[in-house]
């Protein structure tokens, strides 16, 4: 076992000084695994999938991941889009490397965004959301796929009339930001009545430079936070107050009421089992420095499989993890699996 050193300082500006506990890596093409941790988790594969252009989910999925193995003994798998070579790209639409990891899959975390895999990838995908594992989907997931309309996964795209599998699995598509992008932040607060809901086991609020997207998620979902869209970026602002037209043609105050950014559902798919869905419009890389958003996503993983959510699930990280802003273009280029653990 060789001790490691967080590799995201290569990526966000981490200070590589900074070591965490002893644990196994081991980057493939396209791929990141941890494994040897400690804790309620041994035995389980938690599978992470980051493949988006603007959110910076290629930092975002390896700090998760070490979270889940380094403090609750998981093991966890990235699967990055990537050139054939295993440079990450998020603008590689069509790629899942290593999606063969999908196989031995007990739950899946992923922040996607207008993925178009191949037949095999899909397939895979398709496989293990039929066996019920559970999704904690996170930020642009609610508009994980584009195809075209002739594809044979036209119904699983965020434009099909049903809304894609992001409407009818994670309990949304896209609409639109809600909160002026890139110019009003996020601050997220708890559903009154769900206080004492596992999922919200040691959170109570979150901050977000992210915006608040437009959501409506169906009946059946349950609502845990809702997103106070501010007057600034900073997380001490004040709510904003002014009126916006929602998709439906409703005026309504801004924050009258705040928009839900997260809840769960328990679906049943089309092989007949249930999938567990924890959902956050939230999610950026930028948001991933609240604690209370990271441990929602820890407490999702547990609640997901059925296991005992913490009380307060340790989700401590260096205090000098940096993440890359968010923005098109704004990816770090050059990096490789193994940039995130060395």
């Amino acid at each position: 076992m060789m001790k490691l050193y967080f590799g995201i300082g290569v990526a966000c500006g981490l200070a590589l000084g900074t070591a965490w506990a002893d644990i196994e890596m081991k980057a493939g093409v396209g791929t990141l695994n941890f494994s040897g941790g400690e804790g309620p988790g041994k035995g389980k594969h938690v599978v992470l999938l980051a493949g988006d252009e603007e959110y910076r989910s290629e930092e975002g999925m390896p700090l998760l991941a070490r979270i889940l193995t380094e403090k609750h003994g998981f093991e966890t798998t990235v699967l990055f889009s990537a050139d054939e070579d295993g440079t990450i790209n998020p603008k590689a639409t069509g790629s899942l490397m290593g999606a063969e990891a999908l196989d031995s899959a007990d739950s899946l975390v992923m922040l996607l965004r207008f993925r178009n895999w191949d037949d095999e990838t899909m397939n895979k995908f398709k496989v293990a959301v039929d066996r019920g594992v559970p999704l904690v989907a996170l930020r642009t997931s609610t508009h994980i796929f584009n195809f075209p309309k002739n594809s044979p996964w036209a119904e699983w795209s965020w434009k099909h009339e049903n809304g894609g599998f992001g409407r009818t699995v994670l309990g949304e598509t896209w609409i639109s930001h809600w909160g002026k992008h890139k110019m009003e932040a996020t601050r997220a607060v708890t559903e009154p009545g769900q206080e004492e809901n596992s999922l919200l086991n040691g959170v109570s609020k979150a901050f977000g430079d992210s915006d608040v997207y437009e959501a409506a998620p169906p009946e059946d979902a349950t609502i845990l936070m809702r997103g106070i869209v501010l007057k600034g970026m900073g997380p001490d602002d004040e709510p904003a107050d002014y009126e916006k037209k929602r998709k439906d043609g409703t005026v309504q105050k801004i924050n009258e009421p705040a928009m839900p950014v997260a809840w769960s559902r328990e679906v049943k798919n089309k092989a007949g089992t249930i999938n567990k869905v924890l959902t956050t419009t939230m999610g950026a890389a930028t948001d991933l420095v609240d604690e209370d958003l990271r441990r929602l996503v820890v407490n999702g993983v547990y609640w997901g499989l059925g296991m005992e959510v913490p009380e307060k699930a340790d989700v401590s990280i260096p205090e000098d993890f940096e993440p890359s802003k968010y923005g098109f273009g704004g990816s770090k280029p050059g990096l490789k699996a193994a940039d995130f653990a060395n």
